[in-house]
C-alpha cells in the first residue's frame, strides 16, 4: 500500500508528514510525500520556492511530478534540504511545482493519484496557517498552503486535511485556530518522534522542531523568528486534528482566489491584493540584506558571553526555550554558519540541549 501525503507549506510539513505516517500508519506501507523545495533562506539563498530545472538527478514519477532521490542536488546558488531528507528517511519525496499556479498543481495531484492509487491521501500543515482569512496582521506565509489547499479541493478523490500542533507556527493565535478544529486524530509521544530524531538533529524547521519536542514533553515558552515571536508550548501542542477541508476552503479568502491561477506571478499578485504581501517579496528584500553579512567569529570566548545575555532577557520575558534559528539571528551569526554555532553551544552546554530546541535556563539539566 502506497500512503500519499501534501506537506501544505513545504520545508518543516514534509518533515512532519514522515513522524505522522509512523504514527498513524506504522511501517506497513511507505509515503510519497509531495512538498515544496522551499526551505527559505537559512538554507535556499534564492528566494521562492524551486523547480524541477533547479535540480539534477530527478526520477520522473508522472509527466509532471518528479522525485527528489538522494543523489539528486540543487543547482547552485540554490539549495535544498529534500535529498537528505531522502538519505535519511524510508519516504519518497516528490516536488509541488507552483510555477504554474494552483491549475498545475491539481494537474500533479491528479496525475500522482492515478499513477498510485494512493490507500489514503492527507493534506497536511504544522501550526494552523492553512486555515487563515488571509487579514490576519500575526500572518507570515499563507501562500504555500493556501496554493496546495485550492488544489487539493479540486481533485477528484477524498483528502483529509490535517493540522499538527495548533498554534505553533506563530502564524494565528492558538485560540483561533481551536476554534476551526474537528476530531483529535492523534496526540504525540517521544516514541513517534524516534522516525525522525536524525532529522531533527540538522533541519532547521522551527515549527515542526517544537512540535517533536513538546512530543517529548517539553513545556513552556518558546522563542522563534528573527522578531522573537512567543510561542506557547503546551498539552495542546503534539496534538493532530482533522478539520474539514470544504470548510477551510470557505474560511481561506487567499486560497479561493487563486483556484484558478496558472502561474506563480498570478498567485503572488492576489496574495498582495487579499494579505497585503507576498511572502517572496520579504525574501528578496530579506536576501538582498543577508547579503552583506560576514562570517562570523564562532569560538566559546566570544559567543557563550552573548548567549548570556541574550538568555538573560529572554528569561526576563518569561521565555523558556528558543530556536537555533532564533539563537542565529540574535547573535548575529550569517545562516551559512547556523550548524556551526549549534555544534559549538550543544558542545559547551549540553545540559541545556532540549533536542531540537535550546533551554534559556542555566539549570535545565
Amino acid at each position: 500500500m502506497t500512503r500519499l501525503i501534501v506537506a501544505a507549506g513545504g520545508g518543516g510539513d514534509a518533515v512532519a508528514a514522515a513522524m505522522i505516517h509512523a504514527a498513524l500508519y506504522g511501517d506497513e506501507d511507505q509515503a510519497v510525500i509531495l512538498t515544496y523545495a522551499w526551505d527559505r533562506l537559512l538554507i535556499d539563498p534564492v528566494p521562492g520556492p524551486r523547480g524541477p530545472d533547479n535540480f539534477t538527478g530527478l526520477q520522473p514519477l508522472t509527466p509532471t511530478v518528479w522525485a527528489v532521490p538522494a543523489e539528486a542536488r540543487p543547482i547552485a546558488p540554490a539549495g535544498s534540504t529534500l535529498p537528505r531528507l531522502a538519505a535519511d528517511l524510508p519516504h519518497t519525496f516528490a516536488l509541488i511545482d507552483p510555477r504554474h499556479g494552483a491549475e498545475g498543481i491539481t494537474r500533479q495531484l491528479e496525475e500522482l493519484v492515478n499513477h498510485l492509487s494512493p490507500e489514503s491521501i492527507d493534506l497536511l500543515d504544522v501550526g494552523g496557517d492553512i486555515l487563515a482569512r488571509g487579514d490576519e496582521p500575526t500572518l507570515k506565509s499563507p501562500l504555500a498552503d493556501a496554493v496546495t489547499l485550492a488544489a487539493c479541493c479540486q481533485v477528484n478523490a477524498p483528502i483529509r486535511l490535517l493540522v499538527a500542533g495548533p498554534g505553533l507556527d506563530g502564524e494565528l493565535p492558538p485560540d483561533e485556530v481551536r476554534g476551526m478544529l474537528g476530531s483529535l486524530v492523534h496526540t504525540f509521544t517521544a516514541s513517534d518522534v524516534e522516525p525522525i530524531s536524525s532529522v531533527l538533529e540538522w533541519h532547521p524547521s522551527e515549527a515542526t522542531g517544537m512540535l517533536a519536542a513538546t512530543a517529548r514533553g517539553v513545556r513552556g515558552t518558546c522563542e522563534v523568528r528573527d522578531a522573537g515571536l512567543p510561542i506557547p508550548l503546551t498539552e495542546e501542542s503534539p496534538t493532530i486534528h482533522d478539520v474539514d477541508l470544504d470548510e477551510a476552503l470557505s474560511h481561506n479568502q487567499l486560497a479561493r482566489a487563486i483556484a484558478a491561477t496558472t502561474t506563480l506571478d498570478e498567485v503572488e499578485s492576489l496574495s498582495r491584493e487579499i494579505c497585503g504581501f507576498s511572502e517572496i517579496d520579504y525574501e528578496r528584500n530579506k536576501a538582498l540584506w543577508l547579503k552583506e553579512q560576514r562570517p562570523a567569529m564562532l569560538d566559546a570566548e566570544s559567543v557563550l558571553p552573548q548567549l548570556a545575555q541574550f538568555e538573560a532577557v529572554a528569561r526576563s520575558r518569561g521565555v523558556t526555550h528558543t530556536t537555533f534559528r532564533r539563537l542565529t539571528e540574535a547573535l548575529g551569526v550569517p545562516g551559512s554558519q547556523r550548524p556551526a554555532l549549534r555544534r559549538l553551544l550543544i558542545e559547551n552546554r549540553p545540559e541545556q540541549y532540549a533536542a531540537p530546541l535550546w533551554s534559556t535556563s542555566l539549570d535545565a539539566g
